[in-house]
């Protein structure tokens, strides 16, 4: 079974200090963040940028600063750049980020029911302009997708070549609107996926170190971070996303699976 690579997803653009008080919001925090999940084992870097009050943003200035940092700090890390930003935003906001040419970046493959009156739209025209945008400037788009329905768009995308082969998924699993997080679930969304692709799971909430083992168990890659889950276990607040990344470490270790560094991540998956 190859290496496995962790994704740390350090800020989103919906949790909030509220929730758990080292979720970063200024650059000095998000390099903070991503060097305590880097130097536990992650060799991706999921990343939302904030202002310093914690106001989601996808403005290119705010990434460079964001990146720069990171970089300074992890120089090998990949970073992978969210263009799904925060609910409301434009697609012209959302792909701000891709104009920094980063290795890999998101590209959601469907809309989504956030709850209340919060939809997250991804329609068949916006996928397209996202995966030849992607394609145009050399990135890796890691394809997320909260329902199988979104795995077959994907697919019809890949047919059409709006998304190059081999794929790279992210299943969300547990968020509201999308699937559910059982055992069930996961390898319902594993076995739809084309040969040759790979895939990685998030968690949410309380779902995270769940099938965090049982991607780890499959073959399949993990993310955990406070953007997913601000816990470490029931009631009990992560002190960093570093934390979060050493118990998937413990999970693996104890699961026979070898940790991936950035430059293994890389050969996985095709960068």
């Amino acid at each position: 079974m190859e290496k496995l690579i962790i994704t740390a997803a350090i800020s989103g653009a919906e949790v909030t200090k509220d929730m758990n008080p080292a979720v970063p919001y200024t650059v000095e925090e998000i390099g903070r963040e991503a060097y305590a999940a880097y130097k536990a084992g992650a060799s991706i870097i999921h990343l939302h940028v904030r202002e310093d009050d914690g106001t989601p943003t996808q403005n290119k200035d705010r990434f460079e600063l964001c990146i720069n940092e990171i970089k300074r700090l992890c120089p090998d890390v990949i970073i992978q750049p969210s263009t799904g930003g925060a609910v409301g935003m434009s697609d012209e906001e959302r792909l701000q980020p891709v104009e920094l040419h980063p290795e890999m970046a998101t590209l959601d493959c469907g809309t989504c029911n956030f709850g209340g009156d919060d939809i997250f739209v991804n329609t068949e025209s916006s996928i397209k302009v996202f995966g030849e945008t992607m394609i145009r400037l050399g990135i890796k788009p890691e394809v997320e997708v909260f329902d199988k329905g979104m795995i077959d768009m994907a697919i019809r995308m890949n047919k059409q070549g709006y998304i190059k082969s081999p794929m790279h998924f992210n299943f969300v699993l547990g968020v509201n609107g999308g699937i559910s997080a059982e055992p069930r679930d996961l390898v319902f969304m594993a076995e739809s996926i084309p040969h040759g692709s790979t895939f990685t799971v998030s968690g949410i909430g309380r779902s995270a170190f769940s099938m965090a083992a049982l991607s780890i168990m499959m073959g399949g890659h993990v993310r955990v971070g406070f953007e997913d889950n601000v816990y470490l276990s029931k009631g009990v607040l992560a002190k960093s996303n570093g934390d979060l990344v050493e118990k998937v470490v413990r999970l693996a270790k104890e699961l026979g699976r070898e940790i991936a560094t950035p430059q293994e991540a890389r050969a996985i998956l095709g960068l």
